[in-house]
């Protein structure tokens, strides 16, 4: 039960470890006669708790049926039986303590009278053994002397608060993926996740430094050479760069969208007084359907360019989706209109009230190309055998515009799971004469299609969550449900679910109904543009090129319902097709200069702390070195070679038992132990891996077998043009001359 209400319910185990080991009943008399007799001898007598908690491998996470858990769910259980012992021996039995000890809590044990301490987990994350000097920092004033006892109360009150606090608990969601695409390279590893993970690759660590200097002009430079929108972005991006930010394994990533908001505050007016409008060149001339954040950011980039352009929008008023289905409390209308006048500066033209449905009829006006951005207006189905729901986009729409006509009544049942249904429900709270919200899920919350941090705020502002439902019908102020169960894992990597006989009956005066929004096809099949099974235009992937010459389609259009950052990508991909384009220019500014002070980094954790969010990045493009934090053994190694800017990654065969912690840790999908350049000590083990690496076979000619691209050769590595890549042969002479007794 503690594990399920911490939200630890999918760690499976049963009973037999507890009916095996040593029971209570057993234990308190064996420790009752061990702490006498340790008295006759003037010794003392201690337990010790806990190193790890045997659980079921229940989704392939390692080879085998059982595996070990340990750190943070493991404090719970283990400060419970702390608890037991201490309440049974009136504190006067030692603890010495493990299970979950770390740097946020270590303080508040030692003062309970729990100790020695002894920690293993939080040194096998990124920061590694680093952390030990904070941890020693914050303990310098402890003075140890003899044991006086353990405090009851304390213990308790540990437990009390740990309950309650949510570095405990696990989150509503299960974990995003923290790992990029692709495999880990052999030279110059070393990355910023959040830019890799970003689908526009924003230059993040270079604008979070600039904002933690003060300089928000030129961060805000640095942000809208790829980013057009830095209002729309820096206030409701779904952040994916944030979610694979190395410091998610410290406390919680730096907050990168609320620095970018920092930068376009502070910046804005400054940097729209320095834009010149940019002279038209040539004879290409686009036209931009729909003026969403797909639209606008067209037309930003192509403006830049020197490209003819003209949005026209069918509302009175640009901004798509973002402008009129999120709610005004999430995002105003001022920040939105502060991002298209970026584009418009830059030459960029914008007709609204203008409803355009034929391609060919804007190419006869002189268009030499179009781009479709319309966005996903096109309500879900949901299916229902009697009465009727109302759609969330109109509604949504209806509470920005006219909030007054909204006639809901008391119960508000919101049928959906995804970040639109939340908003719908946060919308529904704040709608005069509404009292209760209901959100109908007919999985957990656990696999709702909803942010984390969307479903957060929904809690927060006093949802009802009404789990494993599914509607049948509503009528006379009653929604009637199927209950229904999990089943096992589906394709989509949630749980499936199968309705029962029961039937569950809610109040509803009112029912939105959002169950995945859609794009209107006939605008494709009335174009003449090819579509797929889900209704969308085909286009090539490079250029997004439809099936009729020079009409591109982008955002919402070409993906479904999609984030404002990858409709930015789109818009920076279409523009590349039409016009040899580039968004590179601060690139080499994501490297900082000072190697060593973003070295000095690694291991700082914060939490609690009020620090900038430029003195929380752990500057990655500059140091990553997550597999050398992070493994037990030091198998692999950082080395410094001659030539190269960065320390380089060499990994130790005769080091390494292949445990896989740095595969966990590494943020490109690859396993380092298996991934990176290896040193073999013996020719046996070369030939018995297939790892790329090496193996010594004459030292004083500098010898040596090598096996690369999946070819294995002999290479002397001081010989010029020897047919190795030069950054291989000094990483390999450098591991001889200056790191040799690696060599096991």
């Amino acid at each position: 039960k503690t594990m399920d209400d911490m939200g630890f319910d999918y760690i499976q185990f049963d009973d037999h470890h507890f009916l095996e080991d040593l029971q209570q009943k057993d234990a308190m008399p064996m420790i009752t006669r061990l702490l006498a007799l340790a008295a006759s001898h003037t010794l003392s007598f201690g337990v010790k708790l806990t190193n790890t908690f045997p659980v079921d491998v229940a989704a392939n996470e390692l080879p085998g049926d059982e595996m070990y858990m340990s750190g943070r769910p493991l404090f719970m259980l283990s400060m419970s039986v702390a608890r037991i012992l201490s309440k049974e021996f009136d504190g006067k039995l030692r603890i010495s303590y493990s299970g979950g000890a770390d740097y946020y809590n270590i303080d508040t044990l030692y003062n309970a009278g729990i100790w020695p301490i002894t920690m293993a987990t939080t040194m096998l994350k990124p920061g590694g053994y680093q952390r030990l000097s904070q941890i020693s920092e914050k303990l310098k004033d402890c003075q140890k002397g003899e044991f006086t006892g353990v405090n009851v109360d304390a213990v308790c009150k540990i437990i009390e608060d740990a309950m309650n606090d949510n570095y405990y608990k696990k989150p509503n969601k299960p974990l995003p993926n923290r790992k990029l695409d692709g495999k880990v390279p052999l030279v110059d590893c070393f990355t910023a996740p959040c830019r890799g993970g970003c689908p526009i690759e924003q230059d993040i660590p270079a604008y979070i430094k600039l904002v933690g200097e003060g300089n928000h002009l030129e961060a805000l430079r640095v942000i809208t050479e790829r980013n057009p929108l830095p209002f729309i972005t820096g206030t409701i991006c779904a952040h994916n760069c944030m979610n694979k930010c190395t410091r998610n394994f410290y406390e919680e990533s730096v907050n990168i969208r609320s620095a970018k908001l920092d930068a376009a505050d502070h910046a804005y007016d400054e940097l729209l007084a320095q834009i010149k409008t940019v002279a038209t060149t040539g004879s290409t001339n686009v036209a931009v359907v729909g003026g969403g954040p797909a639209g606008i950011s067209a037309a930003y980039f192509l403006a830049k360019a020197g490209i003819a352009v003209t949005v026209f929008e069918k509302r009175d008023t640009l901004g798509g989706i973002v402008r009129h289905a999120i709610p005004r409390f999430r995002i105003s209308g001022e920040s939105i209109e502060k991002d298209v006048k970026l584009a418009e500066k830059l030459g960029a033209k914008f007709v609204t009230g203008t409803d355009v449905q034929s391609v060919t009829e804007l190419k006869e006006k002189g268009f030499t190309h179009v781009i479709l951005a319309v966005g996903a207006w096109k309500a879900g189905s949901l299916p229902l055998e009697y009465g009727s729901a109302m759609n969330v986009l109109p509604f949504l729409e209806a509470y920005n515009t006219a909030p007054e006509t909204l006639e809901l009544g008391t119960d508000v049942v919101v049928v959906g799971g995804g970040n639109t249904s939340m908003d719908a429900a946060r919308v529904a709270k704040r709608v005069p004469g509404v009292k209760n919200v209901r959100l109908v899920y007919r999985r957990t919350k656990k696999f709702m299609p909803a942010d984390e941090e969307e479903l957060a705020l929904a809690i927060e502002d006093g949802v009802e969550f009404c789990e494993l439902l599914a509607p049948i019908g509503i009528k006379d102020g009653i929604l009637s449900c199927h209950r229904m169960v999990l089943g096992d894992i589906d394709a989509s990597g949630r749980r499936g679910v199968t309705a029962t006989e029961e039937i569950v009956e809610i109040p509803a005066t009112a029912m939105i109904q959002s169950v995945g929004e859609k794009v209107e096809t006939s605008l494709y099949t009335a174009n003449n543009l090819e579509v797929n099974k889900w209704g969308h235009a085909v286009v090539n992937t490079d250029t997004l090129e439809s099936s009729e010459n020079g009409v591109f389609v982008i955002g919402d259009a070409n993906l479904g319902p999609a984030t404002v950052v990858e409709a930015i990508a789109d818009a920076i991909k279409a523009t590349k097709s039409i016009i040899d384009f580039a968004v590179d220019k601060y690139v080499a500014f994501n490297v900082s200069k000072d190697y060593t002070h973003a070295l000095s980094k690694k291991g700082n954790l914060y939490a609690g702390i009020q620090m900038t969010e430029s003195d929380r990045c752990l500057e990655c493009a500059t140091v990553c070195e997550c597999c050398v934090d992070v493994c037990p053994n030091r198998a692999n190694v950082a080395i410094t070679v001659k030539g190269e800017a960065m320390r380089q990654i060499v990994h130790i065969d005769g080091m390494c038992n292949e445990c896989g912690n740095c595969k966990t840790f590494c943020p490109y999908d690859s396993a380092p132990y298996k991934d990176k350049f290896t040193m073999f000590s013996t020719i046996p083990l070369f030939d018995d891996s297939t790892n790329e690496g090496f193996v010594l076979l004459d030292g004083d000619k500098q010898t040596y077998r090598v096996r690369f691209n999946n070819k294995v050769a002999d290479y002397a590595v001081l010989e010029s043009g020897c047919g190795l890549p030069t950054s291989l042969c000094n990483i390999i002479s450098t591991m001889y001359n200056n790191y040799s007794f690696m060599k096991i």
